[in-house]
């Protein structure tokens, strides 16, 4: 992923192993880490329990903000694939109780269906 890539918002997938190994310490025992995306800074681990939004903040980014959301919690999803002019794949999750969603996109190399087909595994339960 380049930097400007980075700098438009859009997401690169990285191993679970690595993801793991960086934000162990935010799993409950026996939690997995199933796919993970990077931006610049932040990132979205899919574990088998809930998503995590991982914000770090300010120009050094040692502020970092986890935002937990349980899959029972995420009442609908969209995923929108990368065109031909639009090279962005788009993520839209709506929470139970929000009117707007979240937005996250991602880079024409990611596989957009994997992130649906995860979504859907944890979602549809």
């Amino acid at each position: 992923m380049g930097l400007f890539d980075g700098m438009m918002g859009n997401a690169s997938q990285i191993d679970p192993r690595a993801a793991a190994q960086e934000y162990g310490r935010l799993l409950a025992r026996g939690e997995e880490i199933h796919s993970a995306y990077r931006l610049i800074r932040d990132s979205l681990l899919f574990t088998d329990r809930r998503l995590i939004l991982v914000d770090k903040q300010g120009m050094t980014g040692k502020k970092v903000e986890y935002h937990s959301i349980p899959y029972r919690s995420i009442s609908h999803f969209a995923v929108e694939t990368a065109g031909t002019f639009d090279l962005d794949a788009e993520l839209k999750l709506w929470l139970s109780g929000t009117a707007e969603p979240i937005v996250k996109q991602f880079g024409k190399g990611v596989d957009v269906y994997e992130v649906q087909a995860v979504l859907s595994a944890y979602v549809a339960r």
